[in-house]
Formats: C-alpha cells, structure tokens, sequence
C-alpha cells in the first residue's frame, strides 16, 4: 500500500458509515490519540463532504468500520458498507487522491458508543444520534491504531 498507518506525521480518518449518518473520527498519528471530529447527515453530501475533510487536513489514509451480525456473518449493512468503500475510492481517486482504505470490524462500536454517552449523561438529558456515530467511528479508529502500533 502507498502509506503505512504507522508513520507518525499523518493523520487518518475513521467512517462509521450508515445510511443516514456518517461519523467521522480522526487522529493525528504523532500522538496516536483518536478523538471524533464530526458526524456528516446528508447522504447526498457524503462523498464531497469526505473529499474535503482529505484534502482540508492533507489525510494519508482512512479506516471504515465494516458491521458484521453477531456471529461474525456478512449482513446487508455489511455489503452497503463495501459498497460505499468502493465508490469512495473510485470517487477520491477520480479528484485526484490515492488514499489507501483499511476495513476493521467495528462489532459492538455504536453500542459502546452509547452506553458510553449515557453514562455521562445527567438525569434528563439526551444524545445526539450523530453523537454516538462520532463516538463509534472513534471506537473504530483507536481499535485501529492498536492493531497497528509497532
């Protein structure tokens, strides 16, 4: 691949890709620390919008959570997620970015995502639906790096 996720002066993105919502998560890799950036909720958007993040913040790769059933099976959302890989791919790559794509599971993340934001929730108070999809693409991104620590 044109970029290795471990060289330190890069920053990477995390997609928690749905169908309405994408939460993004970035780090930048001198401090391996992933932290959300934002969640993107207009599907017609989404691949311009991700162009822009790339290019605005100079990206030298991206991880995209791939949702599996709970026993490790390929779903609907599963093929969806692939499908959206592809055609962001094909999509930066014909604007002139050859951005390399790593897949991760990403079992469980939105889950954790929002036990997580209702824990610090006082009594009362509600979350964002895009909070726990920023949150979870977070989740994603930091499984990631420690996958991928040296």
């Amino acid at each position: 691949m044109a970029a290795n996720p471990n060289t330190s002066n890069q920053i990477g993105l995390a997609l928690d890709v749905g169908e309405r919502r994408i939460g993004v998560a970035s780090a930048h890799l001198s401090v391996s620390f992933a932290g959300p950036l934002m969640t993107l909720d207009r599907p017609e958007s989404f691949l311009a919008d991700i162009l822009a993040l790339c290019k605005k913040d100079d990206v030298a790769w991206l991880v995209i959570g791939l949702p599996r059933g709970m026993q490790g099976q390929d779903t609907a959302q599963t093929t969806r997620a692939q499908s959206f890989g592809a055609e962001l791919t094909a999509y930066l790559s014909a604007h002139g970015l050859q951005i390399p794509v790593y897949w991760i599971d990403e079992a469980l993340t939105s889950a954790k995502a929002e036990a997580e934001l209702q824990s610090r929730m006082k009594r009362g108070q509600t979350y964002a639906k895009g909070d726990v999809d920023a949150l979870a693409a977070t989740y994603i991104l930091d499984d990631f790096l420690k996958e991928h620590q040296e």
